[in-house]
C-alpha cells in the first residue's frame, strides 16, 4: 500500500497533467494550435489582454511542478538553484546592448561573430550569455554559435514594453536587492518604516549619487520613457487588464480612477463601456500630460464629456465627490499603513451610500490555511498544493519585496487590507481573484 506522501506525489502529479491540459487547450480555442519552444514569432494568446483562464491554469502548473521538484530534489540541490542563477544578468546585458533588436532582423540566425561587432562586445562572452540564455528557451542556438530569436527573447527588445519593466528590475532592482542586509542591520535604516529608508536609497548612496531615481529620471529622457512603459509592461505580466472583463462595469455610471496617471487603467475602460462618466484624478503636471494622451488616443471620450480631469494631492485632498467606484491599482502598496489609511479615509468622506473602493494590487496569502480567512471569496489551491498555490504565487511574493526595496512599504495580507480598510470607516465586501493580482471590494461600513 503506498504511503502517505506517494499518495500526494500522485496527486501533484494529477494537478501538474490537468493544469497542462487546460492551459493546451486555452491555446488551441485560438485556432492557432499550442505555442513551440523555438517560435521566434508571438502566438495570438500572447497578445489578447484578457487570459484569465489561462493564468489560472499557470498557476496551479508552476505551483505543482515546483512543489514537485523541490520535494523529489535533493534539498542541497534545490537551494542552490535558488541563488545560483544568472539570468537576470544574462538578461541585462541583452537588453542594453539591444541584442534581441538585431537577431530581429536575422530571422535565419546571426553568427555569435557577428552579432558581437554590431552591438560592440566582446565575441566569446556575448556567446556566454546567449548560451546561458538559451538553456531555458531564451534565444536558440540553430547551429554552433550561431543564433535567433524565439518568443521568449521577443519580450526583451527595445520595443517591448514589458522589456522595459523587465529591465528596470535588471538594471536597478539587483542592486537595491544587493544591499538588502545591510539595510537590515545599519542603525539608520533597520527599523525604520519612512520611504527614504528604503534599500533604493541606501543603494543610491552607497554609490555616491546624490537625489534618487525619481529626480534621475526627470532629466534623463531615456530613463524616464522606460520607465512608463514599464509601467504598461507591468500591468501586462500582471494580467492588470482582467479587471476591465471580469468586473461588472455595466451596472456602474461614474468611475474616479485615483492616482491615474495618462489613464493607462481609465482609457481602454472608456473605450470598452462608453456610458461610463470617468473621471482621472492626479498631480498637476500629470493631468496635463493625460490630457495630451487621451487627445491623441481617445478624442471622442473628451468630445462626449464623458471625461474629466481633475487635479487632485492623494495624501492632502478628496476626491471628487459621490462617484460608484473609487479605483486604486497599486496604489495603496506604494504607502506605510499611516498614509494607506488616510487615502482611504479622504475616499470615505465623499462616498455616497452605494459608493465602493476597489483596491487593486497583489494581495498575499500564508502557505497553511488561516481559520477565518474569507475562504468562499478567495481562491484556495488544491490540495496537497500549498493552499496560496505555492511558487504559483510568485509574482504577488516578488512583488511584496519590490515594494520593500524600491519604497520600503509591502504588499499586504486580506487581513491587513481589511484593518487600514476598517481604520478609515471601511468594510470588505468582495474579491475579485486574477492571479497575479487581486481586486478588493470596500463600502461604508455601517454604523
Amino acid at each position: 500500500m503506498s504511503d502517505l506522501n506517494e499518495i500526494k506525489l500522485e496527486a501533484l502529479l494529477d494537478i501538474i497533467n490537468s493544469s497542462a491540459r487546460q492551459a493546451i487547450a486555452e491555446y488551441k480555442k485560438t485556432g492557432h494550435g499550442v505555442p513551440s519552444t523555438d517560435s521566434s514569432i508571438f502566438h495570438p494568446l500572447d497578445l489578447i489582454p484578457d487570459t484569465l483562464a489561462l493564468r489560472k491554469a499557470i498557476r496551479l502548473l508552476e505551483g505543482s511542478y515546483q512543489q514537485l521538484s523541490s520535494t523529489l530534489a535533493p534539498p542541497q540541490h534545490t537551494v542552490f538553484n535558488f541563488v545560483h542563477n544568472y539570468n537576470w544578468a544574462c538578461i541585462d546585458v541583452v537588453m542594453r546592448a539591444r541584442i534581441a533588436d538585431v537577431l530581429d532582423r536575422h530571422p535565419d540566425g546571426l553568427s555569435v561573430d557577428k552579432l558581437a561587432d554590431a552591438v560592440n562586445l566582446d565575441k566569446s562572452r556575448t556567446a556566454h550569455v546567449l548560451r546561458a540564455l538559451s538553456l531555458v528557451g531564451c534565444f536558440k542556438e540553430v547551429e554552433r554559435d550561431v543564433f535567433t530569436n524565439t518568443r521568449l527573447s521577443l519580450i526583451l527588445k527595445s520595443t517591448n514594453d514589458a522589456g522595459c519593466i523587465t529591465r528596470i528590475h535588471s538594471q536597478y532592482f539587483s542592486k537595491y536587492a544587493g544591499v538588502l542586509y545591510e539595510t537590515m542591520t545599519d542603525p539608520e535604516y533597520a527599523r525604520s518604516h519612512e520611504v527614504d529608508k528604503a534599500p533604493r536609497v541606501f543603494a543610491f548612496r552607497k554609490d555616491g549619487m546624490k537625489g534618487n531615481y525619481w529626480e534621475m529620471m526627470k532629466n534623463d529622457d531615456e530613463s524616464r520613457d522606460i520607465f512608463h512603459r514599464g509601467m504598461i509592461g507591468h500591468s501586462e505580466i500582471m494580467g492588470a487588464s482582467a479587471v476591465l472583463h471580469h468586473y461588472p462595469w455595466d451596472k456602474v455610471s461614474s468611475v474616479v480612477d485615483i492616482a491615474s496617471g495618462i489613464g493607462a487603467f481609465s482609457m481602454p475602460l472608456a473605450k470598452m463601456f462608453p456610458h461610463l462618466r470617468i473621471t482621472n484624478q492626479d498631480l498637476p503636471e500629470i493631468m496635463k500630460e493625460a490630457q495630451n494622451a487621451w487627445q491623441k488616443n481617445a478624442s471622442e471620450s473628451i468630445l462626449d464629456g464623458h471625461i474629466e480631469f481633475v487635479v487632485f494631492d492623494l495624501l492632502e485632498d478628496v476626491p471628487v465627490a459621490g462617484k460608484d467606484v473609487y479605483y486604486l491599482r497599486n496604489i495603496i502598496h506604494n504607502w506605510p499603513d499611516a498614509e494607506a489609511t488616510k487615502i482611504l479615509h479622504n475616499i470615505r468622506k465623499v462616498m455616497g451610500p452605494s459608493s465602493r473602493v476597489l483596491i487593486h494590487e497583489c494581495v498575499l496569502f500564508h502557505t497553511f490555511q488561516e481559520p477565518g480567512v474569507e475562504t468562499k471569496r478567495s481562491s484556495i489551491a488544491p490540495e496537497p498544493m500549498l493552499p496560496n498555490f505555492g511558487a504559483g504565487s510568485y509574482n504577488a511574493f516578488q512583488q511584496d519585496l519590490t515594494m520593500w526595496l524600491a519604497h520600503n512599504t509591502k504588499a499586504r495580507t486580506l487581513d491587513e487590507l481589511k484593518t487600514i480598510g476598517a481604520a478609515a470607516g471601511l468594510v470588505l465586501t468582495q474579491i475579485h481573484d486574477f492571479v497575479d493580482t487581486m481586486a478588493i471590494e470596500f463600502t461604508i461600513a455601517p454604523n
